[in-house]
């Protein structure tokens, strides 16, 4: 992989690809799957595969955990689709939080915001 550009082109065009399966057959596309076992299906799944992660980072190796890391990442964006989160909201998210420490960030959360945790 060469850069940022092309990290952030990679996604875009998966994001792109799982956009373009959501209302697609299930019978035909594991995305399309999916989608159509709705919000509960995609974050039990999420759930899943943050485990397979952890699990992969304690008792794998590393090739193992950026396997079980993509896997992740996928149905992260498939779960964002089906939310109609885009990747810029993700991007901005991320840019806006560059330059900060996690300390002061959680500092200037509301106490509602730290209780969603």
């Amino acid at each position: 992989m060469n850069g940022e550009a092309t990290t952030a082109k990679t996604l875009a065009d998966l994001y792109a690809v799982i956009e373009s399966r959501r209302g697609g057959d299930p019978e035909e596309s594991y995305t399309a799957k999916m989608f159509a076992g709705g919000l509960g299906a995609i974050t039990r799944k999420v759930g899943e595969e943050s485990l397979e992660v952890i699990i992969a980072a304690l008792r794998e190796t590393p090739e193992h955990v950026v396997s079980e890391s993509a896997d992740l990442l996928y149905h992260l964006l498939i779960l964002w689709v089906e939310q109609g989160i885009k990747l810029e909201d993700i991007f901005d998210e991320l840019e806006s939080r560059s330059g900060t420490s996690g300390i002061e960030e959680k500092n200037s959360r509301t106490p509602e915001e730290l209780s969603d945790e």
